[in-house]
């Protein structure tokens, strides 16, 4: 998919407090994916620091995303040399398809 060598910023606020707000940025979409998979499993791995077999199913990936404060994309689209804005809803629709392609063992 072309769309996927994009750079993208994932804007963040893990909880309802202003304060915890904060960015990260890939140079591609799927990385920015990637990114977000391993925001959660950190999150896994300290509610159970023992368990050595992190294992989740996309229900609750996507209950981490609705969980957080808040969570966008900004993805830049090199035709109008801008930024585009996508909602939490996108994000979730992005990682369903990245992780069926990790599934299926094409990149």
């Amino acid at each position: 998919m072309a769309n996927n060598n994009k750079h993208t910023i994932i804007l963040m606020q893990a909880s309802q407090n202003r304060a915890t707000r904060t960015f990260m940025d890939y140079e591609s979409i799927s990385q920015a994916i990637d990114g977000i998979c391993g925001l959660y499993e950190r999150k896994l791995k300290e509610l159970d620091p023992m368990n050595r077999d992190i294992t989740y199913d996309i229900a609750d990936l996507y209950n981490y995303i609705d969980g957080l404060g808040d969570m966008s994309a900004l993805v830049y689209e090199q035709s109008i040399q801008a930024y585009l804005p996508y909602d939490r809803q996108w994000i979730k629709h992005r990682t369903f398809q990245h992780l069926k392609k990790l599934a299926s063992g094409t990149r």
